[in-house]
């Protein structure tokens, strides 16, 4: 499996296409953004998206895509200007589509409930934009576009279903995009894994994360010395190779907390821990709550109106 592929699975993330919207004139539609990422594909445009953090709204064209990292809370309006205007929120049912506007724009939401993300994640811009006229108009993006809008336009049966499938092949297109954009000039995640020694060591970790890896055995596994692999590792990802695997612990850790019903000895076991009292050690100075209390909690927070179930 490939990388991107194991951060999305190990994520816990959950998605939701939010619906195709048709935007009237004279109002705002509100995403609350706070543990999701958004994305947008304007079927019919112009519109704007307005945000605190913007200096001026960006304007998104007809077959535009925008994503939005986590916590980028933001609006959609046919108007530049929105003080003033009534505001909607994306979770109140869609009005009847208006007879004398035809802006839409397809939205979906990719949740990451829990913390701490991967720095995938959180190495993500605020805001990003692919531009249609920047892409090949018989290229795998507007092909995929072009199929959600016939989908959308003839309601039939299964049509949900496809349409979800198309926005996440719309949302990894837009992800690899970003990676690519951020290449290895910047350090983080996209700068590592333009190094083949350290994207060999980072596979190494997302695909048996319970293994008893030492620098020693990484190092001899991307055919670095000991000394070489840690600098590269730091010079690229900011951290060490272990520290990144405890993360990763971390992270499939809290997945299985919260999507199945393991004893802690099975999920220490899981993730690489030989007892449940050295896991629950870890977990709680990286989280800063037992497995028990982030169990309980996760539970708890199921309830919350924003919260998406499912996969």
């Amino acid at each position: 499996m490939d990388l991107l592929t194991e951060i999305l699975q190990d994520a816990g993330m959950r998605r939701r296409v939010l619906d195709l919207r048709h935007l009237p004139a004279g109002r705002a539609l509100r995403f609350p953004c706070e543990k999701s990422i958004g994305l947008h594909v304007v079927l019919q445009g112009p519109v704007h998206l307005h945000a605190p953090t913007l200096a001026e709204p960006l304007v998104l064209g007809s077959g535009d895509i925008a994503l939005m990292a986590r916590g980028c809370d933001h609006l959609l309006s046919p108007q530049a200007q929105i003080d003033g205007l009534p505001v909607d929120t994306i979770w109140q049912p869609a009005p009847q589509p208006p007879a004398t506007d035809d802006r839409a724009v397809l939205s979906g939401a990719y949740q990451l409930w829990n913390t701490p993300l991967h720095p995938f994640f959180t190495e993500l811009p605020p805001w990003f934009v692919l531009r249609a006229a920047d892409r090949p108009r018989l290229g795998p993006l507007a092909l995929a576009t072009g199929l959600v809008e016939q989908e959308m336009a003839r309601q039939e049966p299964g049509g949900d279903t496809i349409v979800q499938a198309l926005l996440d092949v719309v949302f990894t297109y837009a992800l690899r995009e970003v990676a690519a954009q951020r290449g290895p000039a910047q350090a983080g995640w996209s700068h590592a894994v333009a190094d083949p020694a350290v994207r060999r060591v980072l596979t190494l970790m997302h695909e048996d994360c319970a293994h008893p890896w030492t620098l020693d055995e990484l190092a001899q596994r991307a055919g670095l010395s000991r000394t070489a692999l840690a600098e590269r590792f730091r010079q690229a990802m900011g951290d060490t190779p272990l520290n990144h695997l405890r993360l990763l612990r971390m992270q499939r850790a809290m997945k299985l907390l919260a999507d199945t019903a393991l004893h802690l000895e099975a999920v220490a076991s899981a993730v690489g821990y030989q007892d449940a009292f050295s896991f629950s050690k870890v977990f709680k100075r990286t989280l800063g709550e037992s497995p028990k209390e982030f169990r309980r909690r996760d539970a708890a927070e199921r309830a919350h109106p924003f919260r998406f179930h499912g996969t």
